[in-house]
């Protein structure tokens, strides 16, 4: 793991004595609200529904357990005892007091931890595959890249107040866990016809009221290219993306205005300029911070009691098989822990269960965590014969439950529960999905299947990219959810088609049922998932089942 420099511990102490005195000055009343508020946002405060809210960092989702620690007293002395974790793999408070902000910022800086950049408009938390330095598909952990660009991007003069945020992925590995083509920005780490290492270069993605999927600027990118090739694709929008419509200012529809073929001319254009300021310190810092990433001292010892768990305890074994994916490592796996057990609030861990999951990853774990844009912690190094034990305690704190990627593993936003921005309820649908699902004991049967949902237009919930989305909204006062089917988040990306008109809050689980049911129909087999059927049948069946024969005409004259 990256660990602070002198330079990282004195820049985050100034800026949280500089926000300890604009909050003063707020509170007396010094600052208005509305002056108060490009401040706040400059250092991850909201002001959400019901209270202040405060968005840490977790930069590319890595944690130790003594920084999970901290996450779970904080939440303690200045919360309600517990967090929740996002897309973005940051955690919100959802609670805090005002005056109490400061010192939960200089208690993150006790523990090499910021909410700097987490919000405003700026280049937001780089974020990168939650497997990465540990997956089996990966070329080169792409830790140390994202690392490289958090310390470029924060407080870069040019980048503090662009048109809209801008959103960074980076990933090592072919299979995107990253949701690369859904950002701003994205690096994939790839090698050329010569085994050389460089990167493939996303731009224009992402969701809100206008979703995109984004176009590939280079197939191949040196390596000793990133950094000025990166101020250049950032400096080209900050000129041209649009000021006059916060709706239309996201790279997105700057790609999609000018065409990515003018794009890359005014990329490649800039980036003549940009490359000779860059002298290879860049390159060097690389070096420096790969250093810090350096593999764990993996253990070499036999699977016993793992084999035996597995053949005897169907519990475990479930668990396993839906939990565990390849590690790069003899004898090693990488363990997803759910923070979803059914009913729950998708994302929400306790302070208690925050500490039971750092000390396991202190105990087994090489001392780290990660946290998933799918609102997931994991423990990415974890030896398989100490996962036995590993999910024992687990259990015994409602954390062992056995749905990774399956339809109760919902993203869900805060919806209207807590977003002031909000016009539907997400949390509760997706409680009463997983609950209702559990019940008919079908989860399993179904297999891989991606809910997600979002409580307004902006998306947060990720519901465009869901094999079943759902989107609230407000129509007349009343809460009314859309269904959008065939998205996908990996390296085969693309954007879910709306179905027809939506349906009222107590009619959205029924029709999630329908869908299934009609899959479970349709499906060629056991192993043909819910995406693989609906790209094969197309949307008809599907609209039958939702609507009616009556229906589906009506809403095709439409």
């Amino acid at each position: 793991m990256y660990s602070y420099s002198d330079f990282d511990h004195a820049f985050v102490a100034e800026r949280n004595r500089q926000f300890r005195n604009q909050v003063e000055r707020r509170i007396s009343g010094a600052l208005t609200e509305d002056e108060f508020r490009p401040l706040r946002l400059m250092n991850g405060l909201y002001l959400q529904l019901h209270a202040y809210m405060l968005r840490v960092a977790i930069p590319y989702g890595t944690l130790s357990s003594r920084q999970m620690h901290k996450l779970a007293d904080i939440a303690d002395k200045w919360d309600k005892g517990y967090g929740h974790f996002t897309t973005r793999q940051n955690i919100q408070y959802n609670w805090p007091k005002l005056s109490d902000v400061p010192d939960m910022l200089d208690a993150l800086g006790e523990v090499q931890m910021h909410a700097i950049q987490t919000s405003g408009n700026t280049i937001r938390n780089v974020t990168a595959d939650h497997f990465a330095g540990a997956a089996a598909d990966e070329i080169a952990d792409p830790r140390p890249v994202a690392e490289l660009l958090r310390q470029w991007s924060t407080d870069h003069p040019e980048f503090q107040f662009m048109p809209r945020k801008f959103k960074i992925a980076v990933s090592g590995s072919e299979a995107d866990r990253a949701v690369l083509r859904a950002h701003d920005l994205a690096f994939q780490i790839v090698k050329n016809e010569s085994g050389e290492i460089g990167y493939k270069v996303i731009v224009g993605g992402g969701l809100g009221r206008t979703p995109m999927i984004g176009k590939v600027l280079r197939d191949f990118l040196p390596q000793a290219d990133l950094l000025p090739y990166a101020e250049a694709i950032v400096s080209v929008w900050n000129v041209l993306g649009r000021r006059d419509n916060k709706y239309k200012a996201r790279i997105k529809i700057t790609v999609h205005e000018h065409g990515i073929e003018e794009i890359s001319r005014l990329v490649e254009e800039r980036f003549e300029f940009t490359k000779p300021l860059f002298n290879g310190t860049d390159q060097d810092q690389l070096k420096a911070i790969e250093a810090q990433f350096a593999a764990p001292d993996f253990v070499s010892k036999g699977t016993e009691n793992f084999d035996r768990a597995y053949d005897s305890d169907p519990v475990f074994r479930s668990w396993a098989d839906t939990n565990l994916s390849a590690h790069k490592a003899d004898g090693y796996a990488i363990a997803q822990i759910s923070i979803k057990k059914h009913g729950q609030t998708p994302g929400d861990a306790s302070s208690a269960q925050m500490r039971v999951m750092a000390d396991i990853a202190k105990e087994f774990g090489h001392n780290e965590l990660r946290i998933s844009h799918e609102q997931n912690v994991v423990l990415p190094h974890v030896h398989k014969d100490d996962l036995p034990e590993i999910h024992a305690r687990l259990k015994a704190h409602d954390l062992a439950t056995a749905n990774i990627g399956q339809i109760s593993d919902i993203i869900a936003c805060p919806g209207m529960d807590y977003c002031a921005l909000a016009t539907a309820r997400s949390i509760p649908v997706a409680q009463q999905i997983a609950t209702r699902f559990d019940e008919l004991k079908l989860e399993h049967d179904i297999g891989h299947l991606q809910i997600k949902i979002s409580g307004c237009i902006n998306a947060c919930g990720h519901h465009h990219v869901a094999h079943i989305g759902i989107l609230g909204l407000d129509r007349a006062g009343v809460e009314n959810y859309q269904i959008t089917l065939g998205g996908d988040a990996t390296q085969t990306a693309a954007i879910g088609t709306r179905t027809g008109p939506g349906f009222a809050y107590d009619e959205i689980v029924p029709a999630v049922e329908r869908l299934v049911a009609a899959y479970l129909e349709l499906r060629l087999n056991e192993d043909e998932t819910f995406l693989e059927t609906y790209r094969r049948v197309g949307m008809p069946p599907f609209k039958e089942a939702l609507y009616g024969e009556a229906a589906t005409k009506r809403v095709k004259a439409a």
